[in-house]
């Protein structure tokens, strides 16, 4: 792979924006980071526990292995683990050295997205070998908030938070980047590209993506745009530097491991405690599909298989989560597939 210097990405906005609405962008920011630092200093408290995620070692990236970041409170919170797949609800999982905010892993590789320092904190994106030998460290803007790699390890994506901690709190903005691991080839922002909405190009000052997913490939991947009130699937074309909308009301897509359907979040419903339901788009026909998880989850849901999705459900009395997992085709019911995590991926091989 091709080495690829750490750099840090500014801050996304431009000199057209209103002052009054800078003003609000940094009155938000500041109510985020006391929020942030509270968050912390909760997540400090709780993590005098001496409760252990799993066992330590082994932790391999091995194909086939269900790999999430473990939210047990205690010397392993945050630290990714991996459990086989078939029986994550029951299996002791195996702990890795590895703390991440976020993270995906595919072939042998894995992505961690990860803060360092406290209440001025600096974000990376950290890619690591199986033997969790860490092969890339780039300076990133924002909060890490989505991860993502291609089928063979070979193109990673990751989307932050600029301004805010939600796609629905006012001044919020989102910045999707994209990095091949093999040429080094970076794009720190999927605004660089051109995006294309009924046959032309789309431009807007509150332009923002999220929630990248890529094909077998390794050039097309798909993405969602948000302006002005609505969103958009993207089909992204990684060479030509070009999206180009295909339907509206889709958010943080998913591709499944056969390249046939995507699973995403749509919008329901105008009530910010309930708006989204996971719906699963059949890319040859265009059909959605509603899934029996009824709960309004903020989450880009990954595979467990190609007949089932698994996502984070946070908990309504602490900061943690669980992982669940429903049947892709609509039927069945939620199960719960592994307690104490979130930011699952199975890792492909």
């Amino acid at each position: 792979m091709a080495d690829l210097e750490e750099e840090t990405l500014g801050e996304v906005g431009g000199d057209e924006a209103p002052r009054d609405n800078r003003a609000k962008i940094l009155i938000s920011s500041i109510v985020v980071l006391v929020v942030i630092a509270v968050a912390a200093g909760l997540t400090a408290f709780l993590g005098r526990s001496t409760k252990r995620a799993g066992l330590s070692g082994g932790f391999t990236v091995a194909a086939g292995e269900l790999t999430y970041r473990s939210m047990v409170q205690g010397p392993d919170f945050g630290k990714l683990v991996e459990s086989p797949i078939g029986a994550a609800s029951t299996a002791v999982p195996t702990v890795s050295s590895v703390p991440c905010e976020r993270s995906y892993t595919a072939s042998g590789v894995l992505l961690c997205l990860q803060s360092e320092g406290s209440l001025m904190s600096q974000a990376y994106a950290e890619v690591y070998d199986s033997s969790l030998k860490q092969i890339k460290k780039v300076a990133i803007a924002g909060t890490p908030n989505r991860a993502r790699l291609s089928a063979d390890g070979r193109m990673a994506a990751w989307t932050t938070f600029v301004y805010g901690d939600s796609y629905t709190t006012p001044g919020a903005s989102t910045r999707a980047s994209i990095l091949d691991l093999k040429t080094g080839q970076y794009v720190d922002s999927l605004e660089n590209f051109n995006a294309y909405v009924d046959g032309s190009v789309y431009k807007a000052v509150d332009i923002n993506f999220w929630g990248v997913t890529f094909t077998a490939d390794d050039n097309t991947f798909y993405a969602t745009m948000g302006s002005n009130g609505k969103t958009w699937l993207m089909k992204g074309d990684f060479a030509a530097h070009k999206l180009t909308a295909l339907r509206e009301n889709v958010e943080c897509p998913s591709l499944s491991p056969d390249g046939t359907r995507l699973v995403f979040k749509k919008r329901v419903s105008d009530d910010i405690r309930h708006p989204w339901r996971f719906t699963v788009l059949n890319l040859a026909t265009m059909q959605e599909t509603p899934l029996a998880e009824t709960r309004s989850v903020d989450d880009q849901a990954a595979w467990l298989t190609n007949s089932t999705v698994m996502y984070a459900v946070p908990h309504d009395d602490d900061p943690g989560s669980d992982l669940y997992a429903v049947p892709a085709d609509g039927s069945g019911a939620p199960r719960l597939l592994a307690a104490n995590g979130m930011s699952p991926s199975v890792t492909s091989g």
